[in-house]
């Protein structure tokens, strides 16, 4: 006699769902869209490192892809400014490893 095969069950596994309740804060589209674009303070140093790039594109010492950044010497975050004497051209390798260092 031939023995029935047992089958597996059909139904999926249950996984946990988040599902937002009735109660939860609506969300704040502007404030996000607000805070994803920067702060003004970020947006003006963002703009500084971005004039320093194009003025030592100007005077030959960078070009676009050749992996070479515009480093201050003394950082923005710091009170630094785009003057000639704190900008130097240094790989990016050099610069990344210089980093944001905390105080």
């Amino acid at each position: 006699m031939i023995k029935p095969r047992k089958t597996k069950p059909t139904t999926k596994p249950t996984t946990m769902t988040k599902t937002k309740s009735k109660t939860s804060k609506q969300r704040d589209y502007k404030k996000e869209y607000r805070d994803y674009h920067g702060k003004p303070e970020q947006i003006k140093k963002r703009d500084m490192r971005n004039k320093a790039r194009r003025a030592m594109e100007k005077e030959g010492r960078v070009r676009k892809g050749d992996g070479r950044e515009v480093d201050h010497r003394v950082p923005l975050s710091r009170g630094g400014s785009n003057s000639r004497r704190n900008l130097r051209v240094v790989s990016r390798r050099t610069n990344r490893r210089k980093g944001a260092k905390r105080r």
